[in-house]
């Protein structure tokens, strides 16, 4: 008979641990995939608002010729970039995606998604500036590393190499450190621990458990302030301390992640950070967890393992690279000029991370308007054009979107605090409504001129708070109309013309 197996410590072993991060993963890959094959063709399409081409165009004017502009950005994309050919690339990193989710990935399967998002990303524009697109793009890098090449199962006999995972914890605590060292540099609210009296009214979407927090009372809001600090700037420290040290972190770390997806639509940023955060757990962790079928199966292959020498060979080279790569990152940390969401390189590799450096205290909001009538008048009637999730009508209650992301709104919430000057697209937006044009129609919510459209448009600006409990109109919203942030204008405003080909 056979000798029977030696005892397997599933404190050593990361079987569950490889097989819930590439779930979660690709669950998040196939998210971003699906929004982008939606709304590509408004915003980055041959008619939409900032397309590709042109992009493309301007980057090989700035560095000085294709080659070097191919380098310093480089995307498939360069190859071509017809309309049906990025939408067929979107739906096919989503449908890879949910292979993923339901478990068949391998090293080429991940390499695949990561070189096909980030050649997304580096067309992408303002669309795409912003931290979880870098964020999804490194740790993608780390995932291809994860998985052996061949197998194509969920439960691979080629264990995990442990550098891989504990690269996934150097990637949570750069992305803790750095939320939480911006925030401490950059707001006097967060070191009053006030920043949560603001946060909630003000974040680019809300939604409706925002205005439960909003209006809670002011020592809750203090402490989770403070817990937030711990969080981002204590636990990292722990996963240095031995596994319960290293559990305990990731419990919080998990803890902070689920309480932001609660309380605001911010894309799939925390539903990504997760990610990283379940390498701090191993698979006596994850066993009490998953159902038993998959623990059985994942055990199963620790007893029968085939390990590979070229697969820790090429995870040990992986960690050199990291370790090079990381030296801006962390010095970027120290400085006391530090800067949140930038990549050092231009396959984004390694990359330093933030959020909310500074916090809003009054939430400003755009709204678009239109009327039918001849000339615009003093008491002329104005019909307002709906977000699709950014605030508008003040009845209406705030959606659950996340991890979903309209892009457009999120841009609004940006211009909102800025000038036309610096938001072009929305300016090139507005001037395709005089044509009911319904890839712009696309973008928006609801459409005041369904029948035909309007003679003029403007865009206001508003104040808007959240409603207390006790506002007698049911009222989510209150707001205050503060003025023009784009006078009216009608079709073919030789203004509109200039300003939009970047004349005087």
């Amino acid at each position: 008979m056979p000798a029977p197996a030696p005892p397997v410590d599933r404190a050593a072993t990361h079987q569950l641990t490889r097989f819930v991060v590439l779930r979660l993963l690709g669950f998040v890959y196939l998210v971003a995939f699906a929004c982008l094959a939606v709304q590509y063709r408004a915003l980055l399409g041959e008619r939409g608002l900032t397309p590709v081409g042109r992009w493309l165009e301007r980057l090989v004017e700035y560095h000085g010729s294709r080659s070097s502009a191919i380098l310093e950005t480089p995307s498939l994309f360069w190859l071509g970039h017809p309309d049906a050919l990025m939408i067929a690339c979107a739906w096919s990193g989503a449908a890879l995606s949910l292979l993923v989710v339901a478990g068949i990935t391998n090293a080429f399967v991940q390499f695949v998604l990561w070189v096909l998002y980030l050649s997304f990303v580096h067309v992408g524009q303002e669309w795409y500036s912003y931290g979880w697109e870098i964020q999804l793009c490194e740790t993608g890098f780390l995932a291809i590393f994860l998985c052996p090449v061949s197998s194509i199962g969920p439960f691979p006999r080629t264990p995990p190499p442990a550098t891989v995972i504990w690269l996934f914890r150097w990637l949570i605590a750069r992305i803790m450190l750095g939320a939480g060292l911006i925030k401490i540099r950059g707001d006097s609210c967060w070191r009053d621990l006030t920043c949560l009296v603001y946060h909630f009214e003000t974040q680019p979407i809300p939604n409706p458990f925002s205005r439960v927090l909003h209006l809670a009372p002011k020592c809750f809001l203090e402490a989770g302030t403070a817990f937030n600090h711990v969080v981002e700037l204590v636990a990292p420290w722990f996963l240095l301390l031995g596994r319960r040290m290293r559990r305990a972190a990731g419990v919080a770390m998990l803890a902070l992640q689920v309480f932001l997806i609660l309380s605001g639509n911010l894309s799939f940023l925390n539903w990504l950070t997760i990610v990283p955060i379940l390498a701090c757990f191993d698979d006596a962790s994850f066993a009490r967890l998953l159902p038993r079928r998959w623990v059985e199966t994942a055990y199963r292959t620790d007893f029968e393992p085939r390990p590979s020498r070229l697969h820790r060979g090429v995870a040990w080279a992986l960690v050199v690279l990291v370790g090079m790569l990381s030296v801006k990152p962390v010095l970027n940390l120290v400085s006391p000029g530090q800067v949140m969401n930038t990549s050092f390189q231009s396959l984004d590799l390694v990359n330093t991370y933030g959020a909310f450096g500074s916090v809003g205290r009054e939430r400003l909001q755009l709204v678009i308007e239109g009327t039918d009538a001849e000339t615009p008048q003093p008491d002329t009637t104005w019909r307002e054009y709906a977000w699709k999730a950014q605030p508008s009508d003040p009845m209406r209650a705030p959606p659950w979107i996340a991890p979903w992301q309209w892009r457009v709104d999120w841009q609004a919430w940006f211009a909102a605090m800025s000038s036309p000057a610096r938001h072009r697209w929305l300016v090139k937006l507005v001037d395709r409504l005089f044509d009911n044009d319904p890839l712009m129609l696309s973008l928006l919510g609801d459409n005041p001129f369904a029948d035909a459209p309007p003679r003029w448009i403007r865009i206001e600006a508003y104040r808007y708070r959240f409603a207390p409990w006790d506002d007698p109109s049911g009222a989510w919203w209150r707001r205050e109309r503060l003025g023009d942030w784009l006078l009216p204008i009608q079709k073919d405003d030789p203004r509109v013309r200039r300003f939009l080909e970047g004349g005087p």
